[in-house]
């Protein structure tokens, strides 16, 4: 064999190569290796050569290292190769490791060169299991290539191809998979080099779970369990850290301990349990605790953080307070008093009870509820809290005043006497804790202010119901009343005017006569004839009334007799019975025109003025029999308001008669417009004759037609 025959070459950094050599004898092998820069010597000498791959850089290894040398020999040899020209050189470059998130599907890449071509390149994968040797998972020679049988990538590899870059492809990439993946490549002449990649895989952990004790803890405890943090199925392994109040929590000797272990699931996972012990201080009763979990992805570090948590934390109170929670304000007699007692201190071991009076009352809640209180139930109440470790107690108290007002008390008591014209005075109190107001009511009207009621003259009017009012201003809805009936000794009085005229259209009459007096006056009721009717009489609140009801069929008079013991009083009704008739009353006002005449005819037992206006057109107003049937009147018209509604018509009637009177004269002098024949109003004057009065009777067939002067005039001159 000759030298040439063992020639391979391998770069390095560039611009530096080593050559090695390897020269087969029968009895002995030497190999010898020389670096030159570009087809240049660097030395006459040769050097021990070793080059150690930097992370993160492309990686080169030479196959065979070099021996000690000397220079006319290397110079020999170097001559030798050119001259046979057995050179063969491959290179590999490969990352240093891959990341990628379990699950996915990973690409490692193997990039390489070789003198000889591509066509004759043999491509090998290996990973290195831990702990044991490389073993082959793929294979591409020239004419074939396939994936290692029973391997733990066999299904999931495949080996892209492309140029000089061969690209190993895993898919659904799991946490088992994190190893070291070499690259091997091999010429024709049997001369190889390779890369190695390894493959880091990532898988974020579930969100953490935190877990506080469910009991409380006391202040007075060395150290106690404050909670756990669990985070499942990461890769690699996460970090816990506990935090209180945003504030980090190391180690502490006496006062933090952080203990954390972890499980390695069947699927290569981890997760990790961290529980968090420490002594605790009143302070931590509003304190939040929660731990952070660190993990990490490729490229990347992750947190996150748990839910906040709270601990009850027992301590020893050191004040108590005791207070009125209802109702707030004043307190009156009948409300409900709500009690509540409270201390700056938490725990469960301690008894509370509330002390009134020698009286001790049970707590639900820190609460204790009294219904319906009275001015008893004021005074001092006090609270004690009793420890039952070491049986100490502390106390807090409160004073509480319970305000009353009693029943009005009148004086004199129910009702009153007195004789008219005599001076009334009643009082009227109500004990009470606080200011009171007195006023005094009767018919709901307000007729007096204070204690005192008095009247310096009693009428009859002054008799009554009257209610004394007691309240207080400070608080409402506090207050009493008493009734007082007063009652006015005297003569009775009966209501309405002496002598009452009464029209009726009925057969039947319904009379009342009220009365009042004391004591309560007797109602007699005669007729003028001496008859004795009848009727029914009830009390009132200041004397009697009574109701009669008879029949007439005629005129007759009445008498109301009301009698006590200090008088009578006689009312006289004059009863009127009127039959229906017919009454027929028009009063007519023609309009008198200037160019045309104005014609009013009046039917008989009518009373008609005729007043002359100033118009521009013709009107004629006519008046014929119609019969008005009287509506029927109540039996209580008295005689006055007729009388009345007659002096008001007369009075109209003679207004109308002066007007009517003015006018005319004011026509007569041509005031008001021209007396000659009938022609417009702006071009002739109208005749003196143009205003004419018709009258007839229902009797009569002729109608007379007299003129303003008063001449006979035919109908149809109209």
């Amino acid at each position: 064999m000759t030298c040439a025959e063992g020639l391979s070459l391998q770069r390095v950094s560039a611009p530096f190569c080593i050559i090695c050599l390897s020269t087969l004898r029968r009895h002995s092998s030497l190999s010898l290796c020389t670096v030159f820069q570009e087809d240049q010597f660097l030395s006459d000498s040769f050097h021990t050569h070793a080059h150690t791959p930097q992370r993160g850089h492309l990686q080169h290894r030479p196959i065979v290292m070099a021996l000690p040398d000397t220079a006319p020999l290397l110079a020999g040899l170097l001559l030798l190769f050119h001259a046979f020209g057995a050179w063969a050189i491959v290179v590999v470059n490969m990352e240093d490791k891959v990341e990628v998130m379990a699950g996915e599907t990973a690409q490692i890449t193997c990039m390489f060169t070789t003198d000889e071509g591509l066509g004759g390149t043999t491509i090998q994968w290996f990973y290195v299991p831990p702990n044991k040797e490389r073993q082959r998972i793929y294979n591409k020679e020239p004419m074939h290539e396939a994936a290692e049988q029973n391997t733990l990538f066999t299904h999931r590899i495949s080996l892209n191809v492309n140029g000089t870059a061969a690209v190993l492809v895993i898919r659904d990439v799991g946490v088992k998979d994190n190893l070291e993946f070499i690259c091997v490549i091999k010429t024709l002449t049997r001369e190889e080099a390779e890369g190695r990649t390894q493959l880091q895989v990532f898988k974020s952990p579930t969100f953490p779970t935190i877990e506080a004790v469910e009991t409380g803890i006391s202040v007075n405890e060395d150290q106690s369990k404050i909670g756990s943090c669990k985070v499942k199925n990461g890769y690699p392994k996460p970090n816990i850290t506990w935090y209180r109040n945003n504030m980090p929590l190391r180690n502490t000797q006496h006062e933090v301990d952080v203990s954390s272990s972890t499980t390695t699931e069947s699927s290569g996972l981890y997760s990790v349990q961290s529980e968090l012990t420490m002594k605790v201080k009143k302070e931590d009763k509003d304190a939040e605790f929660y731990c952070e979990v660190v993990y990490f992805v490729p490229g990347a570090t992750k947190m996150t953080e748990s839910q906040r948590i709270n601990i009850s934390v027992y301590y020893l109170p050191t004040e108590v307070n005791i207070w009125v929670e209802s109702p707030k304000g004043k307190i009156k007699e009948g409300d409900t008093l709500e009690l509540r007692c409270d201390n700056n201190g938490n725990n469960p071991s301690s008894i509370t009870t509330i002390k009134h009076q020698n009286s001790e009352y049970s707590v639900d809640n820190k609460t204790m509820v009294r219904t319906n209180v009275t001015r008893l139930d004021g005074g001092v109440y006090e609270c004690t809290f009793t420890e039952t470790d070491n049986f100490e107690e502390i106390s807090g108290s409160t004073k509480v005043s319970v305000n009353y007002l009693e029943s009005a008390v009148i004086t004199p008591k129910d009702s009153i006497a007195v004789m008219e014209g005599e001076e009334l005075k009643a009082s009227c109190n109500a004990l009470s804790s606080l200011q009171t107001s007195t006023t005094w009511f009767k018919n709901e009207k307000l007729v007096s202010k204070g204690n005192t009621l008095s009247v310096k003259s009693a009428t009859l009017e002054t008799a009554g119901m009257y209610k004394c009012v007691v309240t207080v201003p400070e608080m409402e809805g506090m207050k009493t009343s008493g009734i007082l009936q007063v009652n006015v000794k005297g003569s009775p009085q009966i209501l309405g005017p002496d002598v009452q005229e009464v029209e009726t259209y009925e057969t039947t009459v319904n009379l009342t006569c009220s009365a009042r007096g004391f004591p309560v006056p007797t109602i007699m009721w005669t007729t003028s004839d001496g008859k004795n009717l009848n009727a029914l009489q009830t009390e009132t609140e200041d004397g009697a009334q009574s109701v009669v009801t008879f029949k007439i069929t005629s005129n007759v008079k009445v008498f109301c007799n009301a009698s006590n013991d200090f008088g009578s009083k006689v009312v006289e009704f004059n009863i009127k019975a009127i039959l229906n008739t017919t009454l027929t009353t028009i009063t007519s006002m023609p309009t008198i025109s200037t160019t045309t005449r104005s014609t009013t005819t009046i039917s008989s037992d009518t009373v008609v003025h005729t007043t002359p206006t100033t118009t521009t057109t013709t009107s004629t107003n006519t008046i014929t029999d119609d019969t008005v049937q009287t509506p029927t009147k109540s039996p209580n018209i008295k005689k006055e308001s007729k009388g009345f509604v007659i002096a008001i018509i007369i009075i109209a009637i003679f207004l109308l008669a002066i007007l009517g009177s003015v006018l005319y004269f004011l026509y007569k002098k041509g005031r008001i417009c021209g007396r000659s024949g009938k022609q417009d109003f702006s071009k002739r004057k109208s005749s003196k004759d143009n205003i004419v009065v018709e009258m007839k009777s229902d009797n009569t067939e002729e109608a007379i037609l007299l003129g303003v002067n008063g001449e006979k005039q035919q109908p149809n001159d109209q």
